[in-house]
């Protein structure tokens, strides 16, 4: 077709691709073309606009490195990254809930033995978590991996933050025998992502807040069952209706008690696996 118009174009450019020869491929290029042709015959952009959209995401490329993924965040925020993950985790009631991964994940943080502390080099109110590892019909899950992570109480994760120690407030743990897990860290805090990027700038000029409630991170791994990417919220956070990037779960969210001697936060959670041959 070589007489192209604003009727026929969407015509014209499915058609070249029909013929892509990956039929999943084929059919997310399709999906990918309708939607985004439909999406400028709905908002009529101007040149300029189109163009100021480009150059967005030629900035979330740059903003990128070894350490911050602004692609990421920029997901996170348009709740996009927890829709695919809700899809691709779709879990019977009573299994613990997965939510999204966010962009400070960093592989190779230390084992430690239960009890360990990966918030001994910062201050912070010392918190206990522990819990169990059980299987959906309530069996212990023996030598579970929970790699573990959170910001410092200054909002800032290890990696954006030069003054923290390597792999500071992160760490794996192993179940026992029973299941058991517990570990020591600081009390985590509400904080802001990332504003100093392109995503900071979308969510300056449409009003939107970019502040998470606290939580801690947590992968949750067995052999044998599907592992479980999630976080855990505290409960009374101001921002657990709101968060930036659409994280919360009623089922994650976590009472902070006082201990005897008010000199430490206890909490309690279990974790519920899902064999890896269970499909919904």
């Amino acid at each position: 077709m070589r007489d192209l118009t604003e009727e026929n174009v969407t015509e014209a450019v499915l058609e070249k691709f029909a013929s892509t020869p990956d039929p999943r491929l084929q059919a997310v290029m399709a999906s990918f073309i309708k939607h985004l042709h439909g999406f400028i015959r709905d908002v009529e952009p101007t040149e300029e606009e189109w163009f100021q959209g480009i150059t967005f995401l030629t900035e979330l490329g740059q903003m990128c490195d070894d350490v911050r993924q602004e692609n990421i965040l920029w997901s996170d925020t348009l709740g996009v990254s927890i829709l695919v993950d809700s899809i691709n985790h779709r879990r019977p009631e009573g299994a613990s809930q997965s939510t999204v991964l966010g962009p400070f994940y960093r592989e190779g943080a230390p084992d430690f033995e239960n009890c360990g502390d990966i918030g001994a080099n910062t201050e912070g109110h010392s918190t206990r978590i522990r819990g169990r590892i059980l299987d959906f019909e309530g069996n212990p899950v023996a030598n579970a991996c929970l790699d573990v992570w959170q910001t410092a109480p200054n909002g800032l994760y290890e990696v954006q933050d030069p003054e923290q120690p390597e792999y500071n407030l992160r760490g794996k743990f192993y179940s026992d025998d029973n299941g058991y897990y517990e570990l020591l860290t600081v009390a985590p805090v509400s904080y802001s992502i990332p504003t100093d990027g392109p995503v900071g700038k979308m969510l300056n000029a449409t009003g939107v807040h970019p502040l998470r409630p606290a939580h801690v991170h947590f992968i949750v791994t067995a052999e044998g069952y599907e592992p479980v990417v999630t976080q855990l919220f505290t409960e009374g956070d101001e921002y657990l209706d709101s968060d930036a990037v659409f994280g919360v779960k009623n089922s994650l969210v976590v009472e902070y008690q006082s201990s005897s001697d008010d000199e430490e936060f206890l909490v309690n959670y279990d974790f519920v696996l899902v064999r890896s041959a269970h499909r919904q």
